[in-house]
């Protein structure tokens, strides 16, 4: 049987890479699946490649909560229910050691990194099955530090924090909340930061981080979904409060 069959997911970040080969990934095991981004026009892009009647899509800042009620009363409406919680949208940010780093970006990315994710559970958590799975998208760099990177180290790190606490509150209902923690992943999102560290030699940056992960790869897209279907599924089902890395080994301790 489908592993997500008869589940509603809400995919946040959903024109991204990761968001979008998840939400193949959850069609593919049955969901029915909301995707929600700031951009309508790449919302309608996924949405037309993936072509099921089961993908609706809403556009969304996630640092409002006028818009994140937005979203989840558009999955309620559309697909009466929530089961899943797919809470990815993240920016990177910019490149610059800290006391070059703008401030304006610093609070540009803490709304989306973290206030996003807080605001997400906040609203999905009354509207969700007794039952049900949140996923936050923390990263390698919630486990460790990377200088110049102080505002999206920060708030991955935060993400932890989020996760375990409502792991706490949620658990008398079942609700289980887990986070996710990709290597370098080989997209858009890496591109930028490879481009950051030193300008006109993106190329030579992704070989340094290659040359810093055990499996010597970046990660894939579709290494990221399947790790995120696990913990939407019922093969996590006594797994709450923890944090699953996806790295090739890059953070092992």
């Amino acid at each position: 049987m489908a592993k997500l069959a008869n589940k509603v997911a809400i995919i946040t970040g959903g024109s991204g890479a990761i968001g979008s080969t998840t939400a193949k990934l959850f069609l593919e095991e049955g969901a029915k699946v909301v995707l929600v981004d700031i951009n309508e026009e790449a919302l309608e892009k996924v949405a037309s490649e993936l072509d099921s009647p089961d993908v609706s899509y809403v556009a969304a800042d996630v640092s409002k909560s006028s818009d994140v009620q937005k979203y989840v009363q558009h999955a309620v409406s559309k697909f009466g229910k929530v089961d899943v919680f797919f809470n990815n949208a993240g920016i990177e940010g910019v490149v610059k050691p800290i006391t070059e780093y703008p401030e304006d970006a610093f609070d540009k990315l803490i709304g989306v990194n973290v206030k996003g994710v807080w605001l997400g559970i906040k609203y999905v958590l009354p509207e969700m099955n007794d039952g049900g799975s949140i996923i936050n998208t923390s990263s390698v760099a919630g486990l460790m530090g990377f200088g110049s990177m102080s505002a999206y180290v920060t708030s991955k790190h935060a993400v932890i924090g989020i996760t375990r606490t409502i792991a706490l509150e949620a658990a008398p209902r079942g609700i289980r909340v887990n986070s996710i923690h990709p290597a370098p992943v080989d997209n858009r999102m890496m591109r930028s930061l490879e481009e950051g560290f030193a300008p006109g030699e993106a190329a030579s940056v992704k070989k340094g981080f290659e040359a810093t992960i055990p499996l010597a790869r970046y990660a894939t897209n579709d290494d990221i979904a399947r790790g995120v279907l696990f913990l939407a599924s019922d093969d996590s089902k006594f797994i709450t409060g923890m944090k699953l890395v996806v790295d090739g080994g890059m953070a092992m301790e």
